[in-house]
């Protein structure tokens, strides 16, 4: 972009520009796995060049074959454990800046544990199940060294939750009522838990080890050839001057932007850095700029191509084709990012707030001009998931052409130093997912190994007894209930083992109990009282943290109801429909999401009556289940109330 579209960028913030020091305060602060050391001398040197060789590896063996399943495994995991404990303070305000003599044990401990498994892989294969004594000690120093590794990086919930479940494996015979079993030895929780592809090593740390460390780093290619810069520019060029201007910017860019990132509360500091001071400016109360962003930021991991790591464990799990995933987000991400849209434009109109001006604002042609060759990687990578070319294929093709397209010309050419420094910061980057995976991967491990999961979805189906509505709602809270406070990767992964049985019991397309869990599971960043992006927004709006996260709670109101649409109606996730069953099943939705929040916001030209407001919520829901005659009632709703805010304008203006 030239010097006059940045000058007239800049100059819309210069007077509250949020430096990178209060950005990373704000992480830290909310944040868990931001909350990493700034290492000095050795320390540095070493976890730059061992975080760059793993980096090396992956895309090594992407590229020439991967190796067997648990050794590519035990071999990501033995690359990711150093660098946590040499990344991250076994506390907040402990050692900040080099590890201790302690985290060098560590990290030596647990690249013996998982290269145990990696030299010893054949050994262990014949062995069959019956581990000799040096693999049950290696097995639980890796568990005690992974459980510690998930407190470091994710926090003490997972932990709590992980600890609860390799109790109830060992102590299960002492259980009441049907939670009994007979109980597993130490022998066999390690043989399940570390020597086989079912705990520590599962699909999800699988899924981590091939597709999302390759799709990681290859979104440090993109913010390093300077992806986010333009995603900011086109945004401010193609929104910025419309009415609410700014918080639409913030919904495009975190939008954008999140496809790319794993980390809602990241997408925040890193998209509203810009996005929330630009909304400030033009009149946006505190509390809804942050409001805007932390919703934005959080559906950025339903956005295709990439969708932040979920999908890739989602397609792993299901055995489908990502290319399947892609398509069936489709329909429900652009409803959830119109649910926000009507919410601001209207509020917008509420309170009489404009764009920014024209003069400051940049010309989309000129971005494209500067910039656009950077969006071919992007192109890249959709043709050849669409065309049914594997994930590892395409991700491997999307780091060669971002290097590339970067080349292109002199101002986004990546040098050698570039290309080190985006391995680097893509080995580390995939750390927290991992972590993430490894933990969860122990839950798992014991719902295979006792039945439990069986056991919860028969409690669960007891208690709404087969009703399908009812259902959904104890799973969504259960969702929300777990997932307040942990990545959404984790979450999913637990509500994999836990709360999709259920739902598909009840024949529900796999992919749509999938969906659905994950969709919740990520709802919960933003439901209150623990919606860590909100707060991480309010950080840099200088808003209360607990008035923005209800305010981000209930502008996301219109966007809890998509679920229910697409498992009422499967083709809202293009599950075995023509073209145009597709589009005739996405226009009530559109229109239903439109009306809940023209509703909840209570403006559209002039203000709306309360009870016309009552109506348009309600024909919101009528729009929800499937049928002629609902529908009709919802359109009929939608309708009268537009033709009142007409006639009011027509009465105006006479």
């Amino acid at each position: 972009m030239d010097n006059k579209n940045n000058e007239a960028v800049d100059g819309v913030v210069a007077s509250e520009e949020i430096s990178l020091e209060e950005q990373q305060a704000v992480l830290e602060k909310f944040d868990q796995e931001s909350n990493t050391r700034n290492v000095t001398g050795f320390a540095k040197g070493f976890i730059k060049w061992y975080a760059i060789a793993m980096a090396v590896f992956h895309v090594y063996t992407s590229f020439f074959g991967l190796w067997a399943t648990i050794r590519q495994r035990a071999m990501h995991l033995l690359f990711v454990m150093p660098l946590c404990y040499l990344m991250y303070p076994a506390k907040k305000g402990g050692a900040r800046n080099n590890p201790s003599l302690l985290d060098w044990v560590f990290a030596a401990l647990s690249f013996v544990c998982c290269g145990y498994i990696v030299v010893n892989y054949d050994a262990i294969f014949l062995r069959g199940g019956l581990p000799n004594q040096m693999d049950i000690i290696m097995g639980c120093l890796c568990a005690l060294l992974v459980l510690e590794a998930v407190r470091r990086v994710v926090g003490t919930q997972l932990l709590i939750i992980a600890v609860i479940f390799l109790g109830y494996a060992y102590f299960g015979r002492y259980m009441p009522g049907i939670l009994r079993h007979r109980g597993a030895s130490i022998a066999r929780m390690v043989d399940h838990m570390y020597m086989a592809p079912e705990g520590i090593f599962s699909t999800a740390l699988g899924t981590s080890a091939t597709f999302i460390v390759l799709f990681v780093i290859f979104a440090a290619f993109l913010q390093k050839s300077g992806m986010a810069d333009l995603i900011r520019d086109l945004a401010m060029a193609l929104a910025g001057g419309s009415v609410g201007g700014p918080a639409k910017v913030s919904v495009v860019t975190s939008a954008a932007f999140g496809t790319i990132s794993g980390s809602a509360a990241a997408n925040v500091v890193t998209t509203g850095a810009f996005t929330i001071p630009l909304m400030k400016s033009t009149g946006y109360e505190p509390e809804f700029a942050g409001a805007v962003e932390a919703v934005s930021s959080t559906g950025g991991q339903l956005m295709p191509p990439i969708m932040g790591s979920a999908a890739f464990i989602m397609a792993d799990y299901l055995g489908i084709p990502y290319v399947t995933i892609i398509k069936a987000a489709i329909i429900p991400v652009l409803l959830y990012y119109l649910s926000i849209f009507v919410s601001v434009h209207y509020r917008a109109k509420k309170l009489g707030l404009k764009g920014v001006s024209r003069e400051n604002l940049p010309n989309a042609w000129e971005v494209f001009k500067e910039r656009g060759h950077l969006l071919v990687p992007f192109v890249v990578v959709v043709f050849l998931l669409m065309n049914r070319y594997t994930p590892i294929f395409a991700g491997c093709a999307g780091i060669i052409s971002c290097i590339l397209s970067a080349a292109l010309k002199k101002e986004t050419r990546m040098g050698i130093r570039d290309i080190i420094d985006s391995l680097e910061n893509g080995a580390k980057g995939c750390v927290s997912v991992a972590i993430s995976c490894a933990s969860v991967g122990l839950v798992i491990g014991v719902c295979t190994m006792t039945g439990l999961s069986t056991i919860l979805g028969n409690y669960i189906l007891e208690f709404s007894q087969g009703n399908l509505l009812l259902t959904l709602f104890l799973v969504m809270f259960l969702a929300i209930i777990m997932g307040m406070g942990l990545p959404t990767v984790a979450v999913y992964i637990l509500l994999v083992s836990v709360a999709v049985p259920v739902v598909a019991s009840l024949d529900v397309p796999m992919l749509a109990a999938h969906f659905y869990v994950f969709y919740f599971g990520l709802m919960a960043n933003v439901t209150p009282p623990v919606a860590i992006p909100a707060y991480a927004a309010a950080g840099l709006a200088g808003a209360s943290p607990s008035k923005t996260g209800w305010v981000a709670f209930r502008l996301a109101l219109g966007a809890f109801l998509i679920p229910y649409l697409f498992m009422y109606n499967n083709s809202i996730l293009m599950i075995d429909s023509s073209i145009p069953e597709i589009i005739y099943s996405a226009i009530s939705p559109i229109i239903g999401v439109y009306s809940l929040n023209l509703g909840l916001e209570g403006f559209k030209d002039f203000p709306i009556p309360l009870w016309q407001r009552v109506l348009l919520v309600a024909g919101a829901l009528a729009l929800i289940v499937p049928g002629i005659v609902t529908d009709l009632i919802g359109l009929l709703i939608v309708a009268f109330v537009i033709f009142n805010q007409k006639r009011l304008g027509k009465k105006v203006i006479a």
